[in-house]
């Protein structure tokens, strides 16, 4: 079954027929959900239409045919447009897969952000650029000078999921891979061609049970603000807020800054985290250093 497929019937699988006005007294079912005939009905389609649509057979849904089937599924905007990006893959291969490359002002913004952990994150999740108070929260295990080099190159996903020092950061852990399940499905419709990003999800999916579990039930949704709770073994329990904003005119790339709230304990702890990584000297990519710019079609993994 095509990737549209199983995004619908993992949908049609979780809307009850009372959901939709169709109780029916001593309807017994022998699968929970929807059937096809009743989804299509619903939607004004015929039913050989729509299961021709969810085995892949029909690639020209028109948008009044993809939104009825989106009322009737209750979907939100970010699945919306996952069934829209879904129903026409080549549309989405087509996609421009620009360099992912931080452009010299994004760096400075960060460089200018002294008060707040700050970074940017590429679509597949790998970690572009940090300032020092990012580094410091989130993964000081590592080197500083990761993100500038393509073989080192940290990829939150993968931290999230793998590695206990940054599992242990989450207070609530599996929230947060819920989220990160949901924006890899979503990219994965987003740019179907790019290789990296499916070795990302295979390696996920291989070795960690909770992300293959979650990546199961086909749920989407797109980064977005949020309140952090972190446990750091330095200065303790932080409640920080997270903003997401699209850096313009690089597809795909996001910049986090995460702001405790004014005069709380959480800002007092981040405050005293600072301090005690001001000592460290400012580390930037040497003069001439090539910076990792990989595409969404090939270039080296991202660690």
């Amino acid at each position: 079954m095509t990737e549209l497929g199983e995004f619908l019937r993992s949908r049609r699988s979780q809307i009850t027929p009372a959901d939709v006005g169709l109780t029916r007294p001593g309807d017994r079912r022998r699968v929970p959900g929807l059937r096809r005939e009743e989804l299509a009905q619903l939607a004004g389609v015929s039913v050989t239409y729509y299961t021709r649509l969810e085995q892949g057979q029909s690639r020209n849904a028109s948008d009044a045919v993809l939104d009825a089937l989106a009322r009737v599924l209750l979907l939100g905007d970010d699945e919306h447009a996952h069934l829209r990006t879904l129903a026409r893959p080549a549309r989405a291969a087509r996609r421009s897969a620009r360099p992912e490359k931080v452009r010299q002002g994004v760096r400075l913004l960060l460089d200018a952000v002294r008060d707040a952990p700050a970074l940017v994150v590429g679509r597949r999740t790998d970690v572009l650029a940090w300032n020092r108070l990012a580094h410091a929260l989130l993964a000081p295990h590592l080197d500083f000078a990761a993100p500038n080099r393509c073989a080192t190159q940290p990829n939150m996903a993968r931290l999230i999921l793998l590695d206990p020092h940054v599992r242990d950061l989450y207070v609530n852990w599996r929230r947060k891979v819920d989220e990160v399940v949901r924006y890899l499905r979503l990219a994965s419709g987003r740019y179907p061609d790019d290789q990296q990003l499916t070795t990302l999800i295979g390696e996920l999916c291989v070795n960690s049970p909770e992300f293959a579990a979650y990546w199961a039930r086909h749920q989407v949704r797109d980064c977005g603000h949020a309140v952090r709770e972190y446990r750091h073994p330095l200065v303790g329990d932080l409640v920080l807020a997270e903003e997401v904003l699209q850096v313009q005119d690089d597809s795909g790339l996001r910049l986090l800054v995460l702001s405790p709230e004014p005069g709380s304990a959480s800002g007092e702890r981040l405050a005293l985290l600072a301090s005690l990584t001001a000592s460290a000297a400012a580390v930037g990519p040497a003069a001439g250093e090539h910076l990792c710019t990989t595409t969404a079609a090939g270039g080296p993994p991202a660690s």
